[in-house]
């Protein structure tokens, strides 16, 4: 502990560390260790936000995909599931419904389909027209750039695009040959050049991935330093190649919050919707490790249990999200 404890110091100092040193941190399972990691970060993100921590409304308007990636629930190829896409009014009354709530952002998530996205531009310029303070941020896949650039000017302002591993040989172990990394890192830096503000992260515990990938992953992201970090770990969907492989480890989850909270002090680290599916009080516990982002489900019922990324998705109820961040002395805004 004392090596694991220098390094950790020297993480505080210099928000940077080598890699190897990276991976010795990542990899600790030593519980004093990770509280004092995780304290750091939570001092952090107190120092730069305060006991707040921002709700986005996220829902989920289409689950049709075109791509077959081989850990997802929604791919093309699974026809266990029913297929659905929300009308434009069903998403304005979502988009009302969170306004309403006093919530600043809505995030408009879906499989990824061109023609589909493209249908969305009316709607988001509609979204800005009703409630002009209401900021949109997307999460619609590989797109064409001209269908990015339509989107942008009708006012999104935020796009998410997960870089899901930093190393192409893993990607392809997890996409299908159609899909390479080269082209989602063009799409990213695409996003940035558009004026979005810009996401991207990576599944932990996801098969074939090593400590090595994941601090290949920390290294693009302080090169690309992206508005917002997506992390949460991997979480199996039985229809789906890999469904019979063991999720994630949440321990090493929390890890990386608290490393590129200290890292990148001013980026938004979601507690992820996957982290509490594996843990009870997920949500809180990311947040204690230095996230500052949650995102509660406003996606109709009827069309929620058919978004089955994976499997046992906790529930993302705003009412419960509110009480767990107040019973460890946090507000949302």
């Amino acid at each position: 502990m004392p090596a694991l404890l220098h390094i950790l110091d020297e993480l505080t100092e210099r928000r940077d560390l080598p890699d190897d040193a990276l991976g010795q941190l990542l990899a600790c399972r030593d519980s004093q260790l990770q509280e004092v990691l995780h304290a750091r970060a939570r001092c952090v993100a107190v120092e730069r936000f305060g006991r707040k921590v921002y709700v986005r409304g996220l829902v989920e308007w289409s689950n049709v995909c075109r791509n077959d990636c081989l850990y997802c629930g929604i791919r093309a190829s699974n026809s266990a599931i029913s297929r659905y896409t929300l009308t434009a009014e069903e998403i304005l009354a979502c988009a009302e419904r969170i306004h309403q709530e006093g919530i600043g952002t809505i995030v408009l998530q879906a499989g990824e389909h061109p023609a589909h996205a493209l249908s969305l531009v009316p709607v988001v310029a509609e979204i800005k027209r009703k409630w002009p303070n209401l900021t949109v941020t997307l999460g619609l896949g590989e797109l064409p750039f001209s269908t990015y650039a339509a989107l942008r000017k009708a006012g999104a302002e935020r796009y998410l695009l997960r870089h899901e591993t930093a190393n192409p040989a893993h990607y392809a172990r997890l996409h299908p040959a159609s899909m390479p990394l080269k082209h989602r890192l063009e799409c990213l830096s695409e996003l940035r050049r558009l004026g979005f503000q810009t996401g991207m992260g990576m599944m932990v515990g996801s098969p074939f991935q090593r400590i090595e990938d994941l601090v290949a992953d920390i290294r693009l992201i302080q090169r690309f330093r992206p508005e917002m970090i997506g992390i949460g770990p991997f979480v199996p969907q039985h229809d789906t190649p890999l469904g019979a492989y063991p999720p994630g480890d949440p321990a090493l989850t929390l890890n990386l919050y608290s490393i590129l909270r200290i890292m990148l002090p001013d980026a938004l680290i979601p507690s992820t919707t996957a982290l509490a599916t594996l843990l009870p009080d997920g949500c809180s516990r990311g947040i204690l490790a230095g996230a500052n982002v949650v995102m509660p489900y406003f996606t109709p019922a009827r069309q929620r249990e058919a978004y089955k990324l994976y499997e046992r998705k906790a529930s993302g109820q705003l009412s419960a999200i509110r009480k767990e961040l107040a019973a460890i002395g946090y507000q949302s805004c």
